[in-house]
This record gives structure tokens, sequence and C-alpha cells, in this order.
């Protein structure tokens, strides 16, 4: 999995949601990372050398898996952008069905209600 630069990143993403449109889906994950070894961490904070971390940023459909790295100084642009194809590719969700609460409070009280008549006219027989 070769760590592709931001711009291939978010096109091969949008290619990525467009394949996935009908049928599949599109998992996307970060993380903190340094890029380095822990051995060579180490060895920076023990020198009290900072360390520059970066995010890491996965993404995969099942079949493909792609993966890019951002610093904090590109971290806004590349947010932005992200944001924009995210927005553009929710169309292909599918709404939740809920049950209405209310509804579904009067179905449970009606029962209780006939219950109690019931058992009331046969106490007075």
């Amino acid at each position: 999995m070769p760590v592709l630069n931001t711009d291939a990143f978010l096109n091969e993403l949008t290619a990525m949601f467009e394949r996935s449109t009908e049928k599949g889906s599109v998992w996307v994950t970060m993380k903190r990372s340094s890029m380095m070894a822990k051995v060579h961490r180490n060895k920076l904070k023990t020198a009290e050398k900072p360390i520059d971390y970066r995010c890491l940023i996965r993404a995969t459909d099942g079949k493909k898996t792609i993966s890019t790295s951002v610093g904090p100084k590109e971290h806004q642009r590349f947010q932005s952008s992200y944001a924009t194809i995210l927005k553009a590719h929710m169309t292909s969700l599918k709404k939740r069905e809920r049950k209405d609460k209310r509804k579904a409070a009067e179905l449970d009280k009606k029962p209780e209600g006939s219950k109690k008549k019931a058992s009331s006219s046969t106490k007075s027989s």
C-alpha cells in the first residue's frame, strides 16, 4: 500500500465513492503517526528533539486500499477538500426507518387501558 500525495488520494477516494454508489461501502480511517519506527522515535525522545506527527489517512472499499499522510500545515486544505467530497457523495445513503415515539407510546397505552376495564367489569359481577 503506497502512500499517495494528498491530491492523488482525494482523486482516488472520489473514484472509490463513485464505484460504490449502487452497492458497497467505503471505509476511511485516520490516526496520528510519526511515520517512523518506534526505536527511532524513542531515540528522538531521549535526545529531547521534537517529533513531527502527521495524520495517516487510509481508505478502502474492500478491494483496493489507498493511504496518504497529511502534515499540520496542509491539514486545513486537505480537510476542506475531504469534506467537499464527503458532502457530494452522501446522496447514496439510505434513510433509517424510525418509529414515531408518540405512536409507539399510544400503542403501549391502549392495551393496558382495555385490560383494566375488562378486569373491573368481572369484579362487579
